[in-house]
């Protein structure tokens, strides 16, 4: 094989590589001689089918298959060769005009990763923020648990329905004074102030009583899941048949036992525990965003613009997706197409921060072992259908691109773990509030997990972008606290209001 380098700028590259047909004329003849004791042809005994007879039934194959075969094998001898280290796969082309029983041009292109030199650890100075699961936050925390599985009983005869409280009622929807599909139904329960319906619908039920009739006007949103009903002025004739308050909420045992568990105790020791492991997340997060912010002040290097053409489409089709869920998509994407530039030097900083971990790991033999790798695999297998993951699978054990885009938040994880250990760390007891403050202040400064990789690798942020509402303390993870609301659900495709996902943000 001949070898010209065409191209060596930056850190591109580019080769033209020439595949003798002599050389693929013995490929051949070697798959001819693995492929001759199988097979079958009248008046042969088997395994005894002339060589010249395999090539007349199976030529066109055995070529493709022999030159297929010697194009892989002279890539990866000029990957081996020249010492180079792909960014992604190359860009492999076959010559034009090529004909069998002649030499073969094949074109390479690719990019190599820089040369990076080994970064140093010393000087690495964090700030621990942590904060206590303290009695008063689990018992806000338990309190919120039973306040979320309410119960509701007869309000007093003549009370009037107020936010708060469940309206069971019959209706009829109609546009254009005609009932429309899914617009009836009986005894549908709904709590007034959460928003199911559409806008205006439980606005108009406060001050119902039991058994008044009532007719109500509202309009369809423009983005309602029932095509025909959108943006459609609509009247819903009502019965009101019932309307009950609200039960005092109680976190005692007899609530704690109703959820399935020994007691209040073992509710509290539950919050605590998730309480405990959500700030730890938190502390984590405004950790690591400090800590890559560090290596990011102290490391300049090019990076392969094919890396970050790749980051950036993952990061622009998840904005697609989020203006998709928008009431006006085509605003959302205009807005997005105004910090095109600042998403675009986003990742830049994603690659040069993956680049810079992935070295400081090579440097330090942090490894993933074979059985975590099979665990991450499994567990990215349950996103297929069952008859499908075999097969995916065997495409990640086989393509190690794929392979490396699975474990790469995992080694990312202990990288950052590892640069914790070595870092001088100084803790400071805060608030709740004190944290998330810290956190949104390093979003509006440029630190947000962002999407594409999956990773939070402090990111820069567009001005414009929204800030994330606090979180609230989730329900323990106990099973009988799954507990499901008695309230029953509009029918479908009456006033119902579609479920839809929180505006997008501008994550990066």
């Amino acid at each position: 094989m001949q070898t010209v380098e065409t191209l060596n700028e930056g850190l591109k590259r580019a080769y033209t590589l020439t595949i003798t047909a002599k050389e693929i004329a013995a490929r051949v003849e070697q798959e001819v001689t693995r492929l001759a004791p199988t097979v079958r042809m009248p008046g042969f005994r088997p395994g005894k089918v002339p060589a010249n007879l395999v090539k007349k039934m199976h030529g066109e194959a055995l070529q493709g298959d022999a030159l297929n075969s010697s194009v892989q094998e002279a890539v990866q001898s000029l990957i081996g060769k020249e010492k180079l280290r792909p960014a992604m796969s190359p860009s492999v082309e076959l010559g034009e005009g090529y004909e069998h029983g002649k030499d073969a041009e094949v074109k390479v292109a690719l990019e190599v990763l820089p040369e990076i030199a080994t970064p140093s650890l010393d000087g690495l100075k964090l700030e621990r923020l942590t904060v206590e699961a303290s009695a008063e936050a689990i018992d806000e925390a338990v309190l919120r648990i039973a306040q979320q599985q309410k119960n509701f009983k007869d309000a007093p005869k003549g009370h009037k329905a107020a936010t708060g409280d469940l309206v069971v009622m019959d209706f009829v929807g109609k546009v254009d004074g005609t009932p429309f599909d899914g617009g009836t139904g009986e005894g549908m329960s709904v709590e007034i102030g959460t928003g199911r319906l559409i806008p205006g619908f439980e606005d108009q039920l406060i001050g119902v009583k039991a058994n008044d009739e009532k007719t109500i006007t509202v309009t369809f949103p423009a983005d309602y899941n029932v095509d025909y009903l959108k943006g459609k002025e609509a009247t819903f004739d009502l019965v009101i048949s019932d309307v009950r308050v609200a039960d005092e909420a109680k976190a005692d045992d007899d609530f704690a036992k109703s959820l399935g568990l020994e007691g209040i105790d073992q509710l509290r020791d539950l919050m605590k525990g998730q309480l405990e492991q959500e700030f730890n997340q938190l502390t984590r997060t405004h950790m690591k965003r400090r800590l890559l912010d560090q290596l990011a002040a102290s490391h300049d290097f090019d990076v392969p613009p094919s890396m970050v053409d790749a980051e950036f489409n993952q990061i622009w089709a998840q904005l697609e997706h989020e203006a998709g869920q928008e009431a006006d998509p085509e605003a959302a994407r205009a807005e997005m197409e105004k910090d095109r530039v600042e998403y675009l030097a986003i990742a830049v900083r994603r690659v040069r921060l993956g680049l810079l971990l992935s070295e400081i790991g090579q440097a330090n033999n942090v490894q993933i072992s074979a059985q975590e790798m099979n665990r991450l695999i499994q567990q990215a297998a349950m996103q297929y259908p069952q008859q499908d993951r075999e097969r995916f699978v065997q495409y990640v054990q086989q393509d190690p691109m794929a392979a490396a885009q699975i474990r790469a938040p995992l080694y990312e994880d202990k990288v950052v773990d590892f640069l914790f250990s070595t870092a001088d760390i100084t803790d400071r007891a805060v608030t709740r509030e004190e944290l998330e403050a810290a956190i949104e202040a390093d979003s509006d400064e440029g630190h947000v997990h962002g999407p594409g990789c999956g990773h939070d690798h402090g990111d820069e942020k567009p001005k414009a972008a929204k800030k994330p509402a606090a979180k609230k303390a989730a329900a323990p993870k106990a099973e009988a606290a799954e507990k499901p609301a008695k309230a029953a659900k509009p029918a479908a495709g009456a006033a119902e209001k579609p479920a839809k996902k929180a505006p997008a943000k501008k994550k990066a």
